[in-house]
């Protein structure tokens, strides 16, 4: 087991407390009792844990700038408390005991690989109806039968929930809500093993109730999670993109833009496609449906939009039937819908190398 942490604290409360937080997340600490150790120390732990009562001396030791310095101190520590934080550089202050689960997924993190990366891809219909989730949904499946470690992600609170579309709404799991006020760095191995699945897809989506908010930082610390635990990261962003579509879209190697094959869907995915481009370069068209003889066609709208045509959805009956049975699975395993996805995962240039990262 490679060392990840180091604490830095003289305090044997913390310290207690601290080695049994990371015994539970199995991850091997160095222990240094003096600010002069922490500094020479200082460059090379993933997370280093100082705790309040050593702050003051090795800020003295004026250690660089850095990711991943966390203060610790008792929940009765008050006096000059983010002073000291700020003057030694942490990023995040954890009081004990009320921080324990924070710092354990912080210490479990900090033994992850630091490489291996998963790739994230949005999808986003023009309008409602568009054919989003099914398209996001399609393209989880394939993924994931083609051995890829893929999550699907649902970004819209009062749609219909994609572990619906799937059949796994009575599956246990995490859902939205589970991480809706989460803070700082979430374990990619515990987010993997929270969620419901099938097979190697894995779901994240709502529960039937009024939507809970969800914290721009939760859903910044989620994704970043998803990045490092799976190989492809796919979000079903809504048009009115709260919190969850923002971040997704920002932090997204390519975005599938689905617009139904009319003139008016065209002329109202113009603007959308003008505000997507701050946030992507790769963007791509994907038709849904076809026009009436003599109607618009994939490639004036493609000219139209200046987007790359990535291809053409045909409404297939049978994944329309399917959808209020929970057995897409079956339905899409051939079809043309089937077949576009086929073609579209090879040019995401993904490779499955985090199963072999969480190994390690």
């Amino acid at each position: 087991m490679t060392i990840a942490a180091m604490i830095a604290s003289n305090d044997p409360s913390i310290i207690d407390d601290l080695l049994r937080l990371a015994a539970a997340a199995d991850v091997e600490t160095e222990l240094v009792r003096d600010a002069d150790t922490a500094r020479q120390s200082w460059h090379w732990p993933s997370l280093i844990l100082v705790g309040n009562d050593l702050a003051e001396a090795v800020t003295t030791k004026a250690p660089p700038r850095r990711p991943g310095v966390v203060m610790v101190a008792r929940t009765d520590d008050t006096e000059d408390l983010y002073r000291r934080a700020i003057k030694v550089g942490a990023q995040d202050v954890a009081r004990l005991p009320d921080d324990e689960t924070w710092l354990i997924d912080a210490l479990a993190s900090a033994a992850e690989p630091a490489d291996g990366w998963g790739g994230t891809v949005c999808v986003m219909g023009a309008r409602g109806g568009a054919g989003a989730s099914v398209l996001s949904a399609a393209l989880g499946l394939t993924a994931a039968r083609t051995g890829l470690r893929t999550l699907l992600i649902d970004g819209d609170p009062i749609g219909g929930g994609l572990d619906i579309v799937l059949g796994l709404e009575d599956q246990p799991g995490a859902r939205w809500p589970h991480f809706a006020d989460r803070r700082g760095r979430l374990s990619a191995a515990n987010l993997y093993e929270a969620l419901p699945r099938l097979g190697d897809l894995s779901v994240l989506s709502w529960v039937r109730e009024t939507p809970t908010p969800v914290t721009r930082e939760a859903v910044q610390s989620l994704l970043d999670a998803a990045a490092r635990a799976f190989d492809l990261v796919l979000v079903d962003v809504p048009r009115h993109q709260g919190e969850i579509g923002r971040s997704a879209l920002h932090v997204a190697d390519a975005i599938l833009l689905l617009v139904p094959a009319e003139v008016r869907a065209t002329m109202a995915a113009d603007g959308l496609v003008a505000a997507l481009r701050n946030d992507v370069t790769d963007m791509r068209l994907v038709v849904s449906g076809h026009s009436p003889v003599g109607g618009i066609t994939p490639e004036v709208m493609a000219q139209a939009l200046d987007l790359p045509l990535a291809g053409v959805v045909d409404h297939e009956r049978k994944i329309a039937a399917s959808l209020d049975e929970g057995g897409i699975a079956r339905a899409l395993r051939r079809g043309h819908l089937a077949d576009l996805c086929e073609r579209l995962l090879p040019t995401f240039n993904l490779q499955p190398h985090t199963q072999e990262a969480q190994a390690a």
